[in-house]
């Protein structure tokens, strides 16, 4: 167990729940904050409805989902993060909302020695540190969707976090959450988005120029090289509008063309086809 017994997430979709929920069942005590009333809500419904999957599967417990939810709170006012000693940022991939909330932050924490840690996927995380007045404790900790199932988490340190925040981070990533810790390079993908996101791209491509259909191509990854899932299954979990984020911040950051967000997925996130959260992507899905 790690020395983190409070930790606040800020952002409750798909990956600041996922967070929440991994903490609780740890052990540790868990404020969400959401921007309105009527989100913390939904993120509470989202909380409660994965656990009482896990409870349907076997995975979980009744004594497990109810002290669970006994350790989460929901709220809208970032003010009640006040005494948190660990944060972790999980709002959407737009560099000035992630900006705001840790100017935010930086002013909330009544601890100096709190650590404010970013999920972004792609963001710089030193732009994110250079907003507050404590860069030496800012750090990127980027988990992978579904969070309570995926092992991995990377650890991203910017050139201003301090050698104590990062062993900190560490300890209550592995520790604290039960991950395994990977330290990724403060540059635009990290070490698995910089693999991932050019391969997710070329399927994509594949798609647009009538080389294959996207079964075919996810039949083709899962059988032929063993993949659990497809590349276009695998972008409708992600969800194309996260995946253009991503994309478009790391062409900005490195102006190499495998970067580039193809037509086709520009075109699919403006009509709002972004996958399982929509319903439809490169494939249908239940609502």
């Amino acid at each position: 167990m790690s020395g983190i017994l409070r930790l606040g997430v800020v952002g409750c979709g798909l990956m600041g729940s996922g967070v929440a929920e991994t903490a609780a069942l740890r052990g540790i005590n868990v404020i969400v904050a959401e921007s309105t009333p009527e989100l913390a809500a939904v993120g509470r419904d989202r909380v409660v409805a994965s656990l009482d999957r896990g409870l349907l599967r076997g995975k979980l417990t009744e004594t497990d989902r109810e002290q669970a939810l006994d350790r989460l709170s929901f709220t809208h006012d970032l003010d009640e993060l006040a005494d948190r000693q660990f944060v972790v940022e999980a709002v959407a991939e737009h560099r000035d909302v992630k900006l705001e909330v840790f100017r935010r932050l930086d002013k909330v924490l009544a601890d100096p020695e709190a650590v404010l840690a970013t999920n972004t996927s792609s963001i710089p995380v030193v732009d994110l540190a250079t907003a507050t007045g404590r860069a030496s404790h800012v750090v990127g900790l980027h988990f992978f969707n579904p969070v309570p199932v995926q092992k991995l988490v990377e650890v991203i340190p910017a050139l201003t976090t301090g050698a104590d925040t990062v062993a900190r981070t560490l300890d209550f990533a592995t520790e604290g959450l039960g991950k395994t810790a990977i330290q990724a390079p403060d540059r635009s993908g990290f070490v698995v988005n910089a693999l991932l996101v050019p391969y997710l791209l070329a399927a994509i491509r594949m798609v647009e120029s009538g080389t294959a259909h996207a079964a075919d191509i996810d039949r083709g990854m899962e059988l032929g090289c063993a993949h659990p899932m497809g590349p276009l299954r695998l972008l409708d979990l992600i969800g194309l509008d996260t995946i253009q984020a991503v994309a478009t911040s790391m062409y900005e950051e490195f102006k190499e063309p495998l970067y580039a967000a193809p037509p086709l997925l520009q075109r699919m996130v403006a009509a709002g086809h972004l996958g399982r959260k929509s319903g439809r992507g490169f494939y249908v899905h239940d609502a």
